[in-house]
């Protein structure tokens, strides 16, 4: 087995991420404040959306992995979204 040598994070990207993981956290609250009706449940998802891809890529170090590795994770993703996506269709509609 090969062992993969990757380039060490800067600590400038850990705490920029950091605060941008703290903004996000603010937005969610804030859009949780705030009845905007259905809306609500997409912008909590879309922003839980994109902190989770910032802990991925940064913290779990996925853009150092290889393509194959990125491509299947994206599939893996998008699956999941479409399931969820009809699971919200199907509440909507009954």
């Amino acid at each position: 087995m090969s062992e993969h040598t990757h380039e060490p994070v800067p600590y400038r990207t850990f705490i920029l991420i950091w605060v941008a993981l703290l903004i996000l956290t603010g937005i969610t609250i804030a859009v949780s404040r705030v009845h905007l009706g259905a809306l609500n449940i997409w912008i909590a998802l879309g922003v839980a959306s994109i902190k989770s891809s910032l802990v991925i890529f940064v913290f779990m170090h996925l853009r150092q992995e290889s393509k194959l590795f990125k491509i299947g994770l994206l599939v893996m993703l998008s699956i999941l979204a479409i399931f969820i996506g009809f699971t919200f269709f199907d509440v909507l509609y009954r």
